[in-house]
């Protein structure tokens, strides 16, 4: 490797040498090789330097790059990067530093539209990214820096002033969609060869529970009846786009059939806004609702059953239907949202409780998993009707207890309340007095009871002292010849201590204590 000057005539014919010095080596092919450096001779001969360093490791392992000189060639002049690509010293994957990330983010939500997502997860994954890059000022892979990454999400958690008026920053949720989304998009470079490593792996997202904004709850059967009689004798509602064209119309009849249906089936509303009349088969012996792959979250076909009563009302309501028109007109989120607001004021149902939970549309979701458990549904049926990937997700997060039956819980309680008088217990009789003892024994097979021998002997009326070998032995032999079974499954022995026990100190000889006699 050289570092020289190259020269040249000027217009006037004058030999002029150039600004920027050169650096020349020889690549993996032994052939020699010029690139422009910088006009700093130091810093030219360390680049000459690193080239040396990227040429051995290359000859050494067949094509591959040193981790260490990754940073550095995410660092080096576009001239030269492009230069040792062209001559194939860098795989051309890894050009893909030098690549704008709005490029790689492109790329990346193509990958994920070819994975099946909706377009609308993957317009909100891309969203959040561009916002942290943006945010951050990240051009390039190797500005990414974690640090500032959360330090701008941090910034985001902050309330802001408006005039005289606070806005509040974003929940943790927020913070961890944006941060989940940036992690997911790294990852995805790395599985793509397009980095080695990702600068935002070691991060962890914010726990959730402190900073709980929309928790949503379960209706009463109550209110569940109120909100489906309300709406049916609710007024037509419907809604205008952005040109003033009616979009949207839904009569009470309409919207309490919605509400029913969802509530007991626990459709989504991507799901239920996809549904047909043929979607529906009415006249099986167990009716059912079917939702194609396409509109699933989970992107399967669903079918799930249906209440008889629920049939009948729907054979009726889609009668006169065509078979491949939407049964639901639906708004927009918003509008559904809103529609939802008007229908729950009519009932006298508050959105928002004392306790600061929410009923907004996926709340009757909620209430369907929720009437499952409180029905004594398995929890593993509830799962399958619910299409969670989690029993987890189906009883901690979609099933609501309610102070009511946690209240009823507490009836199984033994009242301890003193009234002045405390009278006898009354002895067992019958096999409740001789019932055994099932944890004493329990536990002393499972060997969470290890009496000493000086307990053992006192036990059993033998005078104290150490078991001779032959008697060792023959307990082994017995314990060999009767093996145990199962713990729980064989009858078990009341345990009945002596009257005359004594401590397993006492029990012990005096030679052994150590004191004469």
């Amino acid at each position: 490797m050289r570092v020289f000057k190259s020269s040249y005539k000027d217009r006037k014919g004058k030999t002029t040498k150039t600004a920027n010095w050169y650096v020349e080596f020889r690549d993996h092919n032994a052939d020699i090789r010029r690139v422009p450096a910088f006009t700093s001779k130091g810093a030219s001969e360390e680049l000459g330097r690193s080239l040396d360093k990227l040429v051995a490791y290359h000859r050494a392992t067949g094509g591959q790059l040193e981790p260490t000189l990754q940073k550095w060639l995410e660092q080096i002049p576009g001239a030269v990067f492009d230069r040792l690509v062209s001559i194939g010293l860098i795989d051309s994957e890894r050009v893909a530093v030098k690549k704008l990330l709005t490029k790689h983010i492109e790329d990346y939500a193509t990958t994920l539209r070819s994975k099946g997502n909706s377009e609308k997860y993957v317009r909100l994954a891309r969203a959040r990214i561009e916002r942290v890059f943006d945010g951050c000022g990240f051009r390039y892979w190797g500005d990414i820096s974690a640090s500032k990454i959360m330090s701008f999400l941090g910034e985001l958690r902050k309330p802001q002033k408006d005039g005289d008026k606070t806005i509040p920053g974003v929940s943790a949720a927020t913070f961890n969609y944006h941060l989940g989304a940036t992690k997911s998009f790294c990852r995805w470079m790395v599985k793509d060869r397009r980095a080695t490593l990702s600068p935002v792996s070691h991060l962890e997202i914010l726990n959730v529970r402190t900073d709980r904004r929309h928790d949503r709850r379960a209706l009463t059967e109550n209110e569940l009846r109120r909100l489906i009689d309300a709406t049916k004798k609710g007024a037509e509602l419907f809604g205008r786009d952005r040109n003033g064209i009616i979009a949207w119309r839904m009569t009470g009849g309409d919207r309490a059939m919605l509400y029913r249906l969802a509530v007991e089936t626990g459709l989504r509303v991507g799901e239920l806004r996809s549904l047909t009349p043929s979607s529906f088969d009415l006249e099986a012996e167990v009716p059912t609702v079917s939702v194609l792959a396409a509109y699933s979250k989970h992107r399967r076909d669903d079918t799930l059953p249906l209440l008889g009563s629920t049939t009948a009302q729907l054979g009726e309501y889609m009668m006169e239907m065509d078979p491949v028109k939407r049964v639901f007109k639906l708004p927009p989120r918003l509008g559904l949202a809103e529609m939802l607001r008007v229908d729950l004021e009519a009932a006298g149902i508050p959105y928002r409780d004392g306790s600061n939970q929410v009923v907004d549309f996926h709340a009757l979701r909620h209430t369907f998993i929720t009437n499952l458990a409180n029905g004594g549904v398995h929890p593993k049926t509830a799962q399958v009707l619910a299409r969670h990937s989690t029993i987890t997700l189906t009883m901690d997060r979609y099933s609501h207890t309610g102070r009511a039956a946690d209240a009823a819980a507490l009836g199984a309680l033994p009242d301890l309340s003193d009234n002045g008088e405390t009278e006898p217990t009354a002895e067992p009789s019958g096999d409740a007095k001789d019932a055994p003892s099932v944890l004493a024994s329990c536990l002393a097979r499972n060997g969470r009871f290890r009496a000493s021998q000086g307990d053992s002997v006192r036990l059993s009326g033998a005078p104290a002292g150490r078991a001779t070998d032959e008697e060792s032995h023959g307990k082994k032999r017995e314990n060999n010849e009767n093996p145990m079974g199962p713990v729980g499954l064989e009858p078990t022995r009341r345990f009945e201590p002596p009257t005359n026990f004594k401590s397993a100190a006492s029990a012990v000889p005096p030679r052994a204590r150590g004191l004469e006699t």
